[in-house]
């Protein structure tokens, strides 16, 4: 059926277009250009203006996409970002043509085409998380953050491919691999690795893999991931992108299948910060079917505007803690480089760094680790394995045309097609049945004191930094952000509740005769509800350095490029 519906793609009809135009890969929004548009590394103020001054339709834009995943997506490179593609989408692109000019004023996603992440609910398209025990089934409502962006206008391109079940199903499954979905490959070197079992070459990232391959790779404009411990930074910089992991409560977690509500949210994947910020403010905010999004009712807290925080002077004055241990531990010489040469970057831009000072409690983070075994140890957190299960399950009740309701259930269809279902087996499903999840049980009493742990330890730990030598709080002496590389500082902010905006540095230098050169990045990570602060000193480092790199392995079609034919034209209606 997928083979059928990417076949329809291939052959949609596009406008032909005249001549080819270098993309504006550092466009900050401020200069949009007039009379031509290319879409590879267009930004959605770039696309925005172009559906504004009629240069392009929204179907046409979404055609343009389409065209693009059907030369890379499952054909060329096979990139396998997505998973499932909405044959409507065209159909949807036309109604907000004909909906143009009459919209009053208008969200800045209005015609824009964005993908979700497979565990994302959509009430006209599968949600799976990968799985074959879920493969088909159809949610009866759509998530909330997906009615957010349908009522801004925005149009679901498609669902993406992830590690199956947001990569908490089983140890040593690769990142990006889903038995329903299979291998997403990185497109800055989208190769399976020789002599294998089809895993990539070079890691796409994960879980979120689909939404950094597809937008990196020019396939979508942006895109919705989820995170429970480093699975939007993981495919920022994978991928050379931009990601926003936000404070937990800022974003709702209805309607997205869970680990843990403890540590659950949902984010942006841009290819600029711009583009996250504009994201952010669709889908940020209160929802009432979600208590922890309660303190976006306290003023100051969440925003429908993150874009009034871009600013390029952002890192002039900024205080940025730098912690070492163990974070660069392992790293070859060019990634010690690269983070010395971020420093430096962020130095010249008028930053005070302070790259020796380490997270109090960081023994004690690294020693409490998440438990992947039952009965669970002493020394590891169960919150993530409580969660799968009760959380779970709970998804699951709301789902009641679904194939499989329980963990369990998933368990057993896994057991009963083991060929497909069970390629890197469901150790972690298998512990997490074990526990009583009860509110009386002793399994819950563990949870509460390990969460309770978590924080204590999280929190403490990265306050203890922010709060700066004086060790108060509000005081001259806070650093702005702790900066971290990649994905490796993911875990503390995960378990803090705390938000983290990556972008990307340099590329890495080539590993042996197999890995070609590939993206690196940084995460920006400060006290809940600093989105603010962490985007505009992100926006002004991307600004100061213009790191971002699109990928070779999609490059520009002949229908990317759209030009105004002659004076006074204005394209296609």
């Amino acid at each position: 059926m997928r083979r059928a519906l990417f076949g329809l793609v291939a052959i949609l009809a596009i406008a032909t277009f005249v001549r080819l135009a270098p993309a504006d890969d550092h466009d900050d929004g401020d200069d949009h250009g007039n009379d031509q548009l290319q879409l590879v590394e267009a930004t959605i103020p770039q696309l925005d203006h172009a559906l504004r001054s009629h240069l392009i339709t929204s179907k046409q834009l979404v055609e343009m996409y389409q065209a693009r995943i059907a030369a890379y997506d499952k054909v060329g490179p096979t990139l396998n970002a997505f998973i499932h593609l909405n044959s409507n989408a065209a159909a949807e692109g036309a109604a907000r043509d004909r909906e143009h000019g009459h919209e009053g004023e208008r969200s800045p996603m209005f015609g824009i085409p964005i993908l979700l992440k497979d565990n994302i609910d959509t009430k006209d398209q599968p949600t799976t998380a990968g799985s074959i025990a879920l493969a088909g089934s159809v949610p009866p409502q759509d998530a909330f953050i997906t009615r957010r962006l349908r009522d801004a206008g925005a149009i679901i391109l498609g669902k993406a491919t992830l590690t199956e079940f947001a990569n908490f199903i089983a140890i040593g499954m690769p990142s990006g691999y889903s038995s329903l979905g299979g291998y997403g490959l990185n497109p800055f070197d989208p190769r399976p690795l020789p002599g294998n079992d089809g895993r990539p070459v070079l890691t796409p990232g994960g879980s979120s893999s689909g939404p950094g391959i597809a937008v990196s790779a020019n396939l979508v404009t942006i895109a919705i991931g989820s995170e429970t411990s480093g699975s939007i930074l993981s495919p920022s910089a994978a991928n050379g992108n931009a990601g926003i992991k936000p404070t937990l409560g800022l974003v709702s977690r209805t309607g997205i299948l869970p680990i843990t509500a403890n540590q659950d949210t949902a984010g942006p994947i841009a290819r600029t910060v711009t583009d996250a910020a504009i994201l952010l403010g669709v889908i940020a905010g209160f929802d009432r079917d979600d208590p922890a999004t309660l303190p976006c009712l306290v003023p100051g807290n969440c925003f429908r505007d993150y874009t009034r925080f871009l600013d390029k002077n952002a890192l002039k004055g900024a205080r940025i803690a730098v912690p070492h241990v163990p974070y660069w531990n392992g790293f070859t010489a060019d990634q010690t480089a690269i983070m010395n040469e971020v420093i430096g970057e962020l130095r010249a831009a008028g930053a005070f760094v302070d790259d020796g000072h380490e997270l109090p409690n960081q023994a004690d983070i690294s020693a409490f680790g998440i438990c992947t075994s039952a009965p669970p140890p002493a020394t590891c957190s169960t919150v993530l394995l409580y969660g799968q299960k009760h959380d779970l399950n709970a998804y699951l009740t709301r789902r009641p045309s679904a194939p499989v309701h329980t963990i369990d259930d998933i368990i057993a269809f896994n057991n009963a097609n083991p060929i497909a279902g069970l390629k890197y087996g469901q150790a972690l499903f298998l512990a997490a049945a074990t526990l009583d999840t009860g509110p009386g049980s002793a399994d819950t009493a563990r949870l509460n004191a390990d969460r309770a742990k978590d924080l204590q330890l999280t929190q403490g730990g990265i306050d203890a930094v922010l709060n700066g030598p004086d060790g108060i709080a509000g005081t001259d002496d806070d650093f702005d952000a702790v900066l971290f590389p990649q994905n490796r500082g993911a875990a503390a902010p995960a378990k803090a509740g705390y938000p983290s905006v990556a972008v990307p540095t340099r590329f890495q230098a080539p590993i042996g005769a197999i890995v070609k050169a590939f993206p690196f990045g940084v995460a920006f990570t400060g006290r809940a509800f600093s989105e603010p602060r962490l985007i505009a000193l992100a926006f002004a480092y991307e600004q100061a350095t213009h790191h971002r790199t699109a990928p070779a392995s999609a490059p520009p079609l002949p229908s990317d490029t759209v030009t105004r034919q002659g004076h006074g034209d204005h394209g296609d209606d």
